[in-house]
């Protein structure tokens, strides 16, 4: 019998983001929260009752993401 290994997700409460990292400030997130659907996020927030937990691994995804559409937004001015 084989085992798969599966990926668990490291969510971690949007309060408590900048005990695992510095960026961005919880004020960023909030922002990104709040506009989720229109910035590419969506993926990486979690909704759990009223709080809101961060996909560590699809955040930074989203990130990278974001980095490649302005790049190539720059590279087509």
């Amino acid at each position: 019998m084989k085992l798969e290994a599966t990926r668990q997700p490291h969510l971690i409460p949007l309060v408590d983001w900048n005990r695992y990292h510095i960026w961005p400030p919880q004020g960023g997130l909030r922002h990104l929260v709040l506009h989720k659907q229109t910035n590419g996020f969506a993926p990486a927030f979690v909704k759990c009752g009223r709080r809101v937990l961060i996909d560590e691994a699809r955040f930074f995804e989203c990130v990278a993401r974001r980095a490649e559409w302005e790049a190539c937004d720059a590279a087509a001015a």
